[in-house]
Order: structure tokens, then sequence, then C-alpha cells
């Protein structure tokens, strides 16, 4: 670059301006800029880094003018000078020998005169130039990069560096680091190469560009590029997950009743997801019909599996899915591969039990769920056995459905649906206190016993409290420090939503904000 020796021919400072501009696609601008600071620092070598110079460059006639500023004050700060190590400010007393006219407050602006940088300055004027032209590049790479985030792009290997992968696109380098490559993927110098621009951020270094290969928006880019009903919008895809290199879910549905979303995306003969499969290295793809049912979403999910039936639990977002013998291996996966992505794919728990296990456990629960009924509510087996038939799976339930319900059981009347429900409630509230005798005996506040539960204008379970405070969660303060996930990592079977978790902590956390 040969500004260094022209920077002082003022005639000529905008023509080379514009040559470096143009040959470096940087705005004009921004090399006028680089030259105005090169200059300021070599005018600062020769006058005293203390001094506040400024410099300006007429931007038609390339002018340039060198002048001191000091503010207009009645008492020189001295903390500010020792802080900032420039003279910023003059006396009144002293500006009016340069300015008369001059007052507090006004900015003194004195023209030093022309200036013949040396070869040290001009040196120093060239690197600086050399930065600022380097700067504007990187930011204009950033704002030419930042709008490719989200999207696929094209490039060529330019060198591997301890596993991760330089990529070259478009002038810019970008970079896939090892655990954003598919296993078992090579690369050599000079290959082609797609990948998913993951981020682009701006460091010291300049723009850094992070592209991955494992990334799952990856594939949904690439069933875009297959798959025109998808980029028309006609199909979308609702979620996808990935073990990369190995197998990978996603769910699709679409806005047009008339088109088959799993069918356009297998596409003829498996056209368009055989070209998916190939970019990504053989990796096994599962097409699954999306749908509003998590019931529905879960059986399509587990696919290749068959589900014999499926039991939902809303609560906890948990799917017990009963398969055939012979499907159980096939459900779960190698390795629990299958399971686990359909799991991530819906957002739900799935339990994967064969026929078999499904009904020992029933059977389990039989059992114990009538002898807690013998035990609490002082009944024969018989009674148990037919409280437990009918569908009845707890104590709250006996105490509290409607007397008709109870009666209307083969065997009962009102009179035993009565004393059954007045057995039950008086358990009930034995139990209640045994609990807020334990929670309190561990340390837990009474306030706590008063926050909202599940029901509306129902108190908080005393067995959520002591589950609370075994874990040494005692007063609203701690509990308004939990976070939804930390409350059901501590208290599990609580029967509460996530919705009325949050509710919960925020009540306890309402004190705070009385004021």
């Amino acid at each position: 670059m040969a500004l260094a020796s022209q920077i002082t021919g003022n005639t000529e400072i905008i023509q080379v301006a514009e040559a470096v501009a143009r040959e470096k696609g940087i705005q004009r601008e921004a090399v006028v800029e680089a030259i105005e600071q090169a200059i300021q620092v070599a005018a600062r070598k020769k006058y005293g880094y203390e001094q506040n110079i400024r410099v300006e460059i007429d931007r038609k006639s390339g002018e340039t003018k060198v002048f001191r500023e000091r503010t207009v004050v009645e008492q020189i700060n001295q903390e500010t000078l020792e802080e900032s190590g420039k003279i910023t400010e003059i006396l009144l007393a002293d500006a009016k020998r340069i300015k008369k006219d001059i007052n507090l407050g006004d900015v003194l602006r004195e023209d030093l005169p022309p200036m013949d940088i040396g070869r040290v300055a001009a040196q120093t004027a060239k690197q600086v130039i050399t930065q600022k032209v380097k700067d504007a590049e990187r930011e204009k790479q950033f704002e030419e990069f930042k709008d490719k985030k989200n999207t696929i792009i094209n490039g060529t290997v330019k060198s591997e560096e301890y596993g991760n992968i330089i990529i070259e696109s478009n002038g810019i380098e970008a970079v896939i680091k090892r655990e954003d490559t598919i296993p078992r993927e090579n690369y050599r110098t000079g290959d082609r190469i797609r990948a998913y621009v993951a981020d682009v951020r701006r460091e010291h270094r300049g723009p850094q560009v992070f592209l991955s290969r494992t990334h799952p928006k990856f594939m949904e880019k690439l069933f875009a590029q297959e798959v025109p009903e998808i980029y028309d919008g006609i199909i979308e895809i609702k979620s996808c997950v990935r073990e990369a290199g190995s197998r990978a879910k996603i769910a699709v549905m679409s806005h047009d009743s008339s088109i088959d979303a799993k069918a356009s995306c297998i596409g003829t003969r498996g056209s368009r997801v055989q070209a998916v499969v190939n970019e990504l290295q053989g990796e096994k793809i599962d097409i699954i019909l999306w749908s509003a049912d998590p019931a529905v979403f879960v059986v399509n999910a587990l696919t290749p599996a068959t589900v014999a039936k499926v039991v939902v639990e809303e609560d906890d977002r948990r799917i017990e899915v009963v398969v055939p013998e012979d499907q159980q291996s096939l459900a779960i996966g190698r390795r629990g591969q299958n399971v686990k992505l359909a799991s991530q794919l819906t957002g739900w728990y799935i339990e994967v039990l064969t026929e078999a296990e499904e009904s020992k456990r029933r059977q389990e629960e039989f059992t114990s769920l009538s002898q807690l009924f013998i035990e609490a509510l002082d009944v024969e087996e018989i009674i148990a056995h037919l409280l437990v038939t009918e569908g009845f799976g707890s104590i709250d339930e006996v105490a509290y459905v409607d007397a008709e319900e109870l009666a209307g059981i083969e065997g009962f009347d009102e009179n035993v649906a009565s004393e059954l429900q007045t057995r039950a409630r008086d358990y009930i509230e034995r139990k209640s206190k045994e609990l807020v005798e334990k929670a309190k005996t561990l340390g837990a506040a009474e306030d706590l016993f008063t926050l909202p539960g599940k029901e509306e204008g129902e108190t908080l379970d005393p067995h959520i409290v002591l589950k609370l405070a075994e874990t040494g969660v005692k007063t609203r303060d701690d509990l308004g420090d939990l976070s939804a996930d930390e409350f059901f990592e501590q208290v599990s079977g609580s029967g509460l939503n996530r919705e009325q978790v949050n509710e919960l902590i925020m009540a306890a956390r309402a004190h705070w904000f009385k004021d």
C-alpha cells in the first residue's frame, strides 16, 4: 500500500482513498477515516501524545487540517487529566489570550502548522491505515455473512486443524468444529462441501462463521431443497432430531389435505429422501406424520415398531407404550436409540413395555391399590376389589366423587357409599395432620401450607410441603428461588403440571413485590 508517502499530498488523498476502496471492495469513507486517524497518530508523535489532536480531511478537495481542541473551563479537573492522559481543558484567562470572544464551556480549536511527517511517522501511518482497511474488510464480511445464518452454504475445504475443518466460501473463511462434523466423514483439501451456518459472531479476530453438518436444521434445509412442497409452505416440518451419521427422525404435516406429507418427502421410488441420505453419509431417516394427538404422534414416532396400546399421563407428559413381545427390541432400538429419538421428537417421556410386562404391572397395581383400600377404609377384600375394578385409583377419589356414582356400583347402595366416603375423608384428614406435623418437625414454615394448591380454592397439599422440606425448601423464599425444573427434580409425583408449578412459585414470591 503506497499511502504513507502520499498522505500529505492533499490533492491526491481522495484519489488514493478511492483507489484503495475499489481494490478492497470497501467504502471510501472507511479509507478516508483511516487516513485521518493515521495522520492523527503521526501528529501526536510530533506535538506530544498528551495533546488532544484532531484531523479533518475535506471529502471533496482532500485538504487536510490538523488542529488541537480544548474545552474552556474555570478550573482544570486534575482527575480527568490524570485518567485520560490528555490535555483537554484550558483556563478561561489563557483561552482569552488566544481568542478574545471565547466563553466558558466553548471548545477552543487551534490550527497547527502544516506537517511534514518523517519516515517513522509515515510507517506508523501506514500501519494504522492497513489495520483500518482490514477492519473495514472484516466488517464488510460480517455484513455479507450475518444474513446467511440459518442457511446452507457451499464451500471448499481449505485445511484441517486439530480435527476442525476450515472452509472457504466466497472469499470468506468459516470453520466446522470437530463435534459438528458427521462421524467417519473425511475431507481433503479442495473438496466441495455443504454445511449449515449455525452462527456468525463478531470477535476481536474479525467475523467468525461457524458451520455444522450435525445440526437438525441442516437436515431440514436439505429437505426444503429437495421437496418443493416444503419450500412453498404446503408441507411443514414440525420437529426434527438426529444422531448424526446414524439415525434421524423428522415430523411433517401437510396444510393441504390432498397432499400426503410423508409420500412427498420420500419422493418417487425414494428419490427425494435418498438425496438427503446421500448428503448425510447414509444416515437413516424416519419420516413421521405429525399429529396434535400426543398418543398418535408417539405411535407414529416409534416407527417401524407396531404398538398395541398407549396410556397417556398428561400431568407428567409421560406415555406408556405397550408392544407385542417381538416388537420390543424394534421399538427401543439399538442402545435405546429409537425410543430416545422418538421421545426427543415428541417432547414426551416414553416407556416401552411388552404386553406381559404391562399385565404384570397392572396386577401389582391392582393388588397394592386393593390393599390400600382395605387398610385405609377398613373394608373387606371384595369391596376393595370392586372399587379398583370400577377405576378408583386413590382415597381422594373415593372421598370426593359424586355419591351417586359410588352408590351405582353393583352391590353398593346410598348407605354404603356414604359410609365409604366418611371413612375416606377421616383417613385423609388423619394423614394430612401427620404430614403437616412431619413437615413442621423438619422446619417447614406455617405460611407454606396456605399457598394455592392444585385446584382453585385449595391450599397446597401437605405431602408436597413435606417433600419440599425434606429437600431443604422450608420457607416461601426458598420456594420462590426455585425454577419449575428444579421443583420437578425435588418433588416427584406432585400431581401438578408446569403451569400450576409456575403459579405456585409466583405465589411464593408475591411478598417480594408488596411495596
